[in-house]
């Protein structure tokens, strides 16, 4: 088991607090004139995403935490369960919706995805972070509009619906940033 002191905290470092794995997110040492120093942080709970600030004793250990990313392709699902199929093993990993929620707005079966393990359980599914879908349902779009600003709704293969330029029509394939949910462009 490795461990690390409070006083070592750096930004991205995983450890173990209270029975969950936190990241660090943002850290200061602080050295008042009066009393002991402490180290202020803001940590991220990689399991549920939630962020809070916290003061610790540089001396006090925590455990590191080792997170291993995969990446998997997805295959398919059945009922609440999504199977990821590891590439190089072919091992199939159930995964729970809410896992795989945000997820599956921007992936379809066959894309690859990033998943995050912990002690060798999945608690995180990213899609890439641009993907080609294609649009089966939007607006018909206006001939010589690739100069005119606007936008409008464009419904994706997967379900999901963005903003796109008025000359985007349905059929097309398009890249989206699945970090935002944004249009980047026709394909």
């Amino acid at each position: 088991m490795a461990y690390i002191m409070a006083g070592d905290f750096r930004k991205g470092i995983t450890f173990e607090l209270d029975g969950t794995v936190q990241v660090i997110v943002d850290f200061q040492h602080v050295k008042p004139g009066k009393g002991a120093a402490f180290v202020r942080a803001k940590i991220r709970n990689v399991m549920t995403g939630g962020v809070i600030e916290r003061t610790f004793n540089p001396s006090e250990k925590y455990e590191l935490a080792h997170i291993e990313r995969k990446k998997m392709s997805y295959s398919y699902n059945d009922g609440d369960l999504y199977y990821f199929m590891d590439n190089e093993t072919f091992d199939m990993v159930p995964l729970n919706k809410e896992i795989v929620e945000d997820a599956l707005r921007f992936i379809k079966e066959g894309d690859i995805c990033d998943l995050a393990f912990y002690k060798g359980n999945a608690f995180s599914c990213d899609p890439q972070n641009f993907v080609e879908l294609e649009v089966i349902d939007a607006e018909p779009g206006i001939p010589g509009a690739t100069a005119q600003p606007g936008s409008k709704s464009a419904t994706l293969e997967t379900g999901y619906v963005i903003q796109v330029p008025l000359f985007v029509n349905a059929g097309e394939k398009i890249r989206v940033d699945t970090r935002d949910g944004t249009y980047m462009s026709r394909v």
